[in-house]
């Protein structure tokens, strides 16, 4: 999903830098060494790109995980690494808490004269997609994000060669990708404010009936561009993403509560049962009270 370009910045002596919020995305400081800290203003509670990489790690909170066209939920302990211009976004249930660590190093930086870091070279290739980290890797890097937020100067860039080093060597039960292809936008993007707008309408009234000419009108775009942009830049088709984003309100609900299936598609914007039950089943390979019954015992992902 295209979305706002941050520009980020770098203070005066640091070619990196590391990030800590405590009530969430939006309030965010930018640590410079132990002790010292600058507040920014964060860009993560909305659809928006960096050419900056970034190794992202929740310690508190939950929500839904938006990263290219991949919708998943998120807790407390997710690791994730976004790639340069990989449009992301965390839509938070409530406070979260976390620690990121931001670099920039295209082709052609000093970074890659080093001879070693051509080891490097795959593993931020195969971050266009995203990727998710797990496991005893997932514990590595959430220890190695907390002890780079508490150094500075020559030990904090070796803690961050630490960190690629433990994802470039990660094994792969411990990481999956998670957008289905990479994506790459100008530095003007003339329709990123409008879709964003679209997703923002659409994550806040999908329990309700979505209808595409009010889309079309909080956003100025005839249909055919719309239909055109919001499909290249989320990887779905405006049905597709609605359908997604109801079907992980309900996989949340059959999991929290007890209340009959019925009820909870009907609540999560569902108006066709039959079709409800169609698409869940393909999509989770399961029915509705199976899902319930083993989400129970641990967490589901679509077509596991």
């Amino acid at each position: 999903m295209r979305g706002r370009r941050e520009q980020i910045h770098l203070l005066g002596g640091q070619s990196f830098r590391v990030l800590r919020w405590a009530r969430g995305v939006r309030e965010v400081e930018a640590l410079l060494a132990p002790g010292s800290a600058v507040r920014l203003k964060g860009e993560g509670d909305h659809w928006h790109y960096h050419p900056a990489m970034e190794l992202a790690c929740f310690t508190a909170g939950e929500g839904t995980r938006f990263v290219g066209d991949h919708i998943a939920p998120f807790a407390a302990g997710d690791l994730v690494l976004l790639g340069a211009k990989l449009p992301h976004y965390w839509h938070a249930r409530g406070p979260t808490a976390g620690l990121a660590a931001q670099w920039h190093f295209p082709h052609g930086h000093p970074f890659w004269s080093f001879p070693e870091t051509a080891a490097l070279a795959g593993l931020f290739k195969n971050a266009a997609r995203g990727l998710r980290y797990t496991g005893p890797t997932a514990a590595t890097l959430g220890g190695g994000l907390q002890a780079l937020a508490q150094s500075g100067g020559p030990d904090r860039l070796g803690q961050l060669l630490h960190l690629f080093a433990v994802m470039a060597a990660a094994p792969a039960r411990d990481v999956a990708a998670l957008s289905s292809r990479a994506f790459s936008f100008p530095t003007a993007a003339a329709h990123q404010q409008a879709i964003g707008a679209a997703v923002r309408h659409l994550l806040a009234n999908f329990r309700d009936i979505i209808r595409l000419h009010e889309v079309l009108r909080l956003t100025g775009m005839s249909k055919p561009t719309f239909s055109r942009q919001f499909k290249q830049h989320s990887g779905k088709t405006f049905s597709e993403f609605i359908n997604h984003i109801r079907l992980q309100a309900v996989c949340r609900e059959l999991a929290e509560t007890d209340d009959a299936v019925l009820e909870i598609a009907l609540a999560c914007g569902f108006t066709q049962i039959s079709f409800f039950n169609r698409l869940f089943r393909r999509v989770y390979r399961c029915s509705p009270t199976r899902y319930r019954a083993r989400a129970r015992r641990g967490p589901l992902r679509a077509g596991s």
